[in-house]
């Protein structure tokens, strides 16, 4: 069998398998909670994959990886511990009971709805959706812009084809199986990242003599431009420790902002399942991300200066694997593929039942019954999909920005505008609509004016990375400060929502009796020490 035949059929395979689990989840799509959250009944093991997947995508393997992986060697790996300990387990165990909770309590089933039944505003529910739909764009764009560098080192087919076939295959099986098709599909996709990315690590190491040996290379690499440190690449912190600082917190804790990923509490089976996916997602986040950014830190032993400016930094991580043998770069190709189609997956499902539920229910169309909120979030799914190929084009042939910078611009205005409210709306009592709106307004102003005018921002700030990462330590500061000083919200009302961490829990004699004997036991140990 050929080398084109063998990419070509795992690829087959790889989508034949998609479309079957989503045609296979249709049963689960009947109503806007099973097409929305799959019911919330969704397992550990498949919230916490998918949690991971939605994480991790093209943008991280290619743009990122090989971005700062060039900018601050082997220590960008800090960006991916970032990631797994910042981004997954504390993301997990400061929101994910509580926002599993407080959104059932509220019977929020996206983002927007829940800020508008949190505070009491269907304004906040309206600017909320429209922030989502204008910033998941450029997300969805830089998707597929990584994904094209692979398929054109892999097969050499041209950019729109590729997309398109991305774009469809990943339609199908969301808008037949919903959530439950994207988590089903998740799970299958993060098994083979984490398989992909350890034998491609092994392979590229190998490809310099070993680990040791590739090391010692990276430290003899010499760039007076980035730094006149010798060995700089090599060592713990890299040549811009405030740089890296600024990527770890934007990539890590933006997770916390974005709707795609706080929406996967709100689907998981029960409270007990929280820490059982906040362990695998870490595991899933150490391996994925912290290989990515590791792989990335030895891109200057494949790649120079002059190739790089050429190419851009996003050719990088296709140059590095250009190299391995055939079967490998079918598995990096169906690697990057898993990890794109599942965060786009996330995507369009965010933001089609954010627009249906958010915008046009009860807005631009006042009788929804459940049959057709489903119609239109599937429709709504084709729209989004389209608009975002239609832009990935035009981007990728106007060669407009790095695959780096399109998500910090998304990152940056979702995660500065709704990180702060939400954390706040879920454990403050005295947060407010005006602090709320505030978030909002800050950060989109602030995203907007570094797109179109970031050269008069100060030099640390130009960065949409940068940019990003300020805007959500200034909104942990805008809420608080704004909440003091505008108008409280009605006490009996505020009592009523968190009234859901205060259940009463109510057990058998037998629970009872059994319990009362644990807590006398644990009594009688301490007075004997």
């Amino acid at each position: 069998m050929g080398d084109m035949a063998i990419k070509l059929s795992m690829l087959v395979v790889f989508f034949a398998v998609m479309v079957g689990i989503g045609l296979y989840c249709r049963r689960h799509t009947t109503d806007v909670s099973g097409f929305v959250l799959g019911g919330r009944s969704v397992g550990p093991w498949l919230t916490a994959f998918a949690y991971g997947t939605s994480y991790f995508s093209a943008v991280v393997f290619v743009g990122y990886a090989g971005q700062f992986g060039w900018k601050y060697g082997i220590a960008a790996t800090w960006a991916g511990l970032g990631n797994a300990f910042l981004g997954s387990l504390l993301a997990w165990a400061v929101l994910g009971r509580r926002t599993r909770v407080m959104t059932q309590h509220l019977d929020s089933a996206t983002m927007p709805e829940f800020f508008g039944k949190r505070f009491d505003s269907r304004k906040l529910k309206l600017i909320a959706s429209v922030i989502i739909f204008i910033f998941l764009i450029p997300y969805t764009a830089s998707l597929y812009n990584g994904l094209s560098r692979l398929f054109a080192m892999a097969f050499d087919i041209d950019y729109a084809v590729c997309v398109v076939v991305m774009a469809v295959l990943t339609g199908i099986y969301v808008i037949a199986g919903g959530y439950m098709a994207t988590a089903i599909n998740d799970f299958i996709q993060g098994i083979i990242m984490l398989v992909g990315i350890c034998a491609v690590i092994a392979a590229v190491l190998k490809s310099q003599g070993g680990f040791l040996s590739a090391l010692d290379g990276l430290a003899r690499v010499y760039d007076p431009a980035a730094s006149e440190t010798p060995g700089v690449f090599a060592s713990f912190f890299g040549p811009d420790p405030v740089g890296l600082l600024g990527v770890v917190l934007l990539t890590s804790l933006g997770t916390w902002g974005l709707p795609q990923m706080v929406q996967k509490f709100y689907a998981i089976k029960s409270e007990k399942s929280i820490n059982t996916g906040m362990v695998i997602s870490t595991a899933f986040a150490v391996v994925v991300s912290g290989g990515c950014y590791f792989l990335g830190g030895f891109g200057r032993l494949f790649s120079t200066p002059e190739a790089v400016a050429a190419g851009g930094y996003d050719s990088i991580i296709p140059t590095m694997l250009s190299g391995l043998p055939t079967v490998l770069i079918a598995v990096v190709v169906i690697l990057v593929l898993s990890a794109s189609m599942s965060t786009l997956s996330s995507l369009v499902l965010a933001s089609s039942s954010t627009l249906t539920l958010d915008f046009i229910k009860d807005n631009l169309i006042r009788e929804m019954d459940e049959k057709r909120q489903v119609r239109w979030m599937r429709a709504l799914v084709v729209v989004f999909i389209a608009i975002s190929v239609v832009l990935a084009i035009i981007q990728y042939k106007s060669s407009v920005t790095f695959i780096a910078q399109l998500m910090g611009i998304s990152w940056g205005a979702l995660a500065g505008a709704f990180l702060a409210p939400f954390l706040y709306g879920l454990y403050w009592k005295g947060t407010t609509k005006a602090a709320c709106a505030a978030s909002f307004l800050f950060s989109t102003v602030v995203m907007l004016a570094n797109i179109f005018w970031g050269s008069a921002f100060p030099a640390i700030l130009q960065s949409p990375i940068n940019c990003g990462a300020f805007c959500m330590l200034a909104g942990l500061v805008i809420v608080p400060a704004v909440s003091l000083v505008s108008r409280a919200p009605a006490e009996a009302r505020i009592e009523e929502i968190f009234s859901c961490y205060e259940r009463t829990v109510t057990v058998t004699v037998k629970d009872s009796i059994g319990r009362q004997g644990e807590v006398r036991r644990s009594r009688n140990r301490k007075r004997k020490r």
